[in-house]
């Protein structure tokens, strides 16, 4: 089992930024991947960017240039960030931290982020 807590949401303007932290603990071992999905009521849930351990990337079209996903692992956690610059109104969702560990997708609560003037 692996446990994803997230943090640092919040109400930003437009053009602002925001840093979103995401912490799994637990059976930390077998993960290969870790990312950032989003979703809005009525949508489905979409990708924003993963963080492979590897250490490669990977960034929907809407966030390229704008989003920069990172992460660092220790003995106890793993941690994957999100730094997100130039936000705009269509940012706003609720952001889910995910994790790929031995074939299973675990998902964190989700953490507000809303951009508005």
């Amino acid at each position: 089992q692996v446990q994803l807590v997230e943090s640092g949401g919040g109400l930003v303007q437009p053009g602002g930024s925001l840093r979103l932290s995401c912490i799994a603990s637990g059976s930390i071992l077998g993960i290969t991947r870790m990312g950032w999905f989003r979703q809005n009521p009525g949508k489905q849930r979409e990708l924003v960017a993963t963080f492979a351990t590897s250490g490669s990337t990977a960034y929907a079209d809407s966030v390229k240039g704008r989003f920069t996903i990172s992460g660092a692992r220790d003995n106890a956690k793993n941690t994957v960030y999100l730094q997100m610059n130039s936000l705009k109104p269509e940012d706003t969702a609720v952001y889910y931290c995910n994790s790929l560990s031995r074939g299973y997708n675990y998902w964190g609560r989700g953490t507000q982020v809303t951009v508005s003037s």
